[in-house]
């Protein structure tokens, strides 16, 4: 089935006039920032967009077979810096944030803690794939470094992606997970549920990047990467909870 999905994506694609819209792949857990991100950048530009999303590892396999995508948001460096190396982008990857994680849940409670994770109560920890989601990555990096892993392991479901993962939490499918704070703070789930935001001393920075794919055209996919590091885009990203004092200049 998803095989299908995807040769139907590419089918459209190839339809489509070519440079009509600028396809950005994004990382799921920049669904809610990108949306105002890409009103922002056709406002000032007039360039149309359209938001491709996964996560970041399905992103690149994707853009690695050959997908119409002309620009890349990630949740990490790792995976546009490997597209780099195998000479499939027009420059290097630049960060243009960090990203935060945090614990949430859904079900009627006062506070939540690492603590619980443990309790009884606790059934489903919903978890983003650590193999392709970096939030996953660093959510299963923060159980280590609490030393629960051991212990919970058998407690935890994984979404292929963030924006799965937030679907077993607010389905009720997960009493409990790890997602970015992006999502939390959004206009469509703040002061939904309660959550704790983890520290970031136990999970490696989120540097999340932005690189140009080589494609017809990527003169206006460029003008989209050189947006999200202007302060204007940095604006919209801090108001959604993302750390943006250590990206690029």
């Amino acid at each position: 089935m998803k095989k299908i999905v995807w040769l139907l994506f590419l089918f459209t694609a190839a339809c489509n006039t070519p440079g009509k819209r600028l396809a950005i792949a994004t990382a799921a857990n920049v669904q809610f920032a990108m949306e105002d991100l890409v009103k922002e950048f056709e406002k000032e530009t007039s360039i149309a967009c359209e938001i491709i999303l996964g996560s970041s590892g399905q992103l690149t396999a994707q853009i690695t077979e050959g997908a119409p995508y002309d620009v890349f948001v990630s949740a990490n460096m790792m995976y546009p810096e490997d597209l780099y190396k195998k000479g499939l982008t027009v420059k290097a990857p630049e960060i243009y944030a960090n990203g935060v994680l945090i614990l949430w849940t859904l079900q009627d409670q006062q506070d939540i803690s690492f603590g619980q994770l443990k309790d009884n109560s606790i059934k489903h920890i919903a978890v983003a794939n650590p193999k392709t989601a970096p939030y996953g990555e660093a959510a299963i990096q923060t159980l280590d470094q609490l030393q629960l892993l051991e212990e919970i392991k058998d407690k935890l479901v994984y979404g292929e992606s963030i924006s799965q993962t937030n679907q077993f939490i607010i389905s009720g499918s997960a009493d409990i997970g790890f997602t970015a704070k992006s999502v939390v703070v959004s206009d469509e789930m703040k002061d939904k549920g309660t959550w704790i935001e983890v520290p970031d001393t136990l999970y490696n920075p989120i540097a999340q990047g932005v690189v140009v794919i080589k494609r017809e055209g990527s003169d206006k996919a460029q003008k989209f990467a050189t947006f999200l590091l202007s302060n204007k885009a940095r604006q919209i990203l801090d108001a959604y909870g993302y750390n943006v004092s250590q990206g690029n200049e």
